[in-house]
């Protein structure tokens, strides 16, 4: 979700206004995604590079975290959306790991939409806990080092319940990854905009999977044999959408 500072910025003001107007567009996507039947929706929040930022900047994205929290939780309980945080929470203060905590237990029964906050997170920090959580189920004695392969890797990652990604969209201009889901988006389509994160509504987000929707998804095989599945299986649709 990238562009709040420049969102800001274009309207001379500060960035944490940008943070504040990028929820608005948090809302929006999460509203769209259950109505329209997506399991999955993961939003990268807070990076672990991201405590470089300005320190009065990393303290109103958490005064933020934690007020959005307080405020949408018990909508979206209503809704049946399963709430979930993703990443190192141990950086955080009690009060907003706590609240955390409390959201993911209230939320934990439902079965619509899975939603996903990446905070304090990174893509290599995931791997090398899967990796350290593995090495130490070795040392115990509960596998062998020869029992490693990568379904069993993937089983130590978060976010191992779920699916891998249909489609990742970076918003902002920016055309890399940046540390995100980098096991999980191995076979992921990338869709990248210029659209700055609070100007990203619905239309977009339509665009957006309209884009992916219109492209050809093989997995290693060749477009005839991909098209042939299609016409064996009587339709030419893609799986449910994973974003």
């Amino acid at each position: 979700m990238d562009g709040n500072g420049r969102w800001a910025r274009n309207r001379l003001l500060p960035r944490t206004a940008g943070h504040m107007a990028g929820v608005g567009s948090v809302r929006k996507a999460v509203e769209w995604c259950a109505r329209k039947g997506v399991k999955a929706l993961t939003l990268f929040a807070f990076s672990s590079e991201n405590w470089r930022r300005p320190e009065q900047e990393v303290s109103v994205l958490m005064g933020l975290f934690l007020s959005t929290l307080e405020k949408e939780t018990r909508k979206l309980h209503e809704n049946n959306v399963r709430l979930r945080v993703i990443g190192d929470r141990t950086a955080f203060a009690p009060e907003l790991q706590a609240r955390i905590a409390a959201a993911e237990k209230l939320t934990a029964g439902n079965d619509g939409l899975n939603l996903v906050i990446a905070a304090n997170y990174g893509g290599r920090w995931d791997i090398a806990q899967a990796a350290r959580r593995l090495a130490e189920r070795v040392q115990g004695g509960g596998i062998r080092a020869e029992d490693i392969n990568p379904d069993l890797f993937q089983s130590e990652l978060c976010l191992a319940d779920l699916p891998e990604p249909d489609l990742f969209i970076r918003t902002g201009g920016e055309r890399r990854i940046s540390n995100f889901l980098l096991w999980q988006l191995a076979y992921t389509e990338l869709y990248f905009t210029a659209t700055l994160w609070p100007d990203f509504d619905e239309q977009e987000l339509e665009r957006a999977i309209d884009d992916y929707a219109g492209r050809q998804r093989r997995f290693g095989h060749t477009s005839e044999q991909v098209e042939a599945w299609a016409q064996s299986a009587g339709s030419v649709s893609q799986r449910p959408l994973r974003t």
